[in-house]
């Protein structure tokens, strides 16, 4: 018996993202045969960018020996006391622009969206160049990365991803949102 309901975690993070203005178009459950490990994928956006060209992807990578781990620590305990909340597993938000061919300053991007993020989501900002043919202009494809943990003790309590962290992950999309029509003219 599972001590943790990981696929009912992704549920209800879907859920709680459309909840919070976001409309989700796809997900996915990726399991590596060889060590177990696992991957859950859900394609977003905010409801007002159907049309748009920004994306949002949530991650939660599963590694199987935190997992174990945890599980052990549970199955350990008395069944009246919680195990440490030491267990956690990585949860990544991951915007997406298609080639934009007037790309932001990547300094100023970052340093507007580490105001909209805040402290308690930090994002890393990335653009890559791509080069259709030799005498193409380069074409610039920008990335906007945030990082959390979940605590699986938080998850089985059903009290992980905060609603400040959804909030946050609406406001940089919308921010994106509205400055990607100058970058793609």
């Amino acid at each position: 018996m599972a001590v943790i309901d990981l696929a009912g975690f992704v549920a209800d993070l879907k859920d709680h993202a459309v909840e919070h203005g976001f409309h989700v178009h796809d997900e996915r459950h990726f399991v590596e045969s060889y060590s177990l490990r696992q991957n859950w994928e859900v394609d977003l956006h905010p409801e007002e960018g159907c049309d748009g060209p920004v994306d949002l992807y949530l991650s939660l990578e599963i590694d199987p020996r935190v997992l174990l781990g945890f599980e052990d620590a549970v199955i350990a305990g008395d069944g009246l006391t919680d195990p440490p909340d030491e267990f956690h597993l990585p949860l990544s938000f991951t915007w997406a622009l298609p080639p934009l061919p007037h790309a932001p300053d990547l300094l100023v991007l970052a340093t507007d969206l580490a105001a909209v993020g805040g402290p308690d989501l930090p994002l890393e900002v990335s653009a890559i160049d791509s080069y259709p043919s030799v005498t193409d202009a380069p074409e610039t494809s920008l990335r906007v990365v945030g990082h959390q943990r979940v605590s699986l003790l938080r998850i089985r309590d059903g009290e992980e991803v905060p609603c400040e962290t959804l909030d946050r992950c609406l406001d940089v999309s919308r921010h994106l949102l509205e400055r990607a029509p100058g970058w793609m003219r």
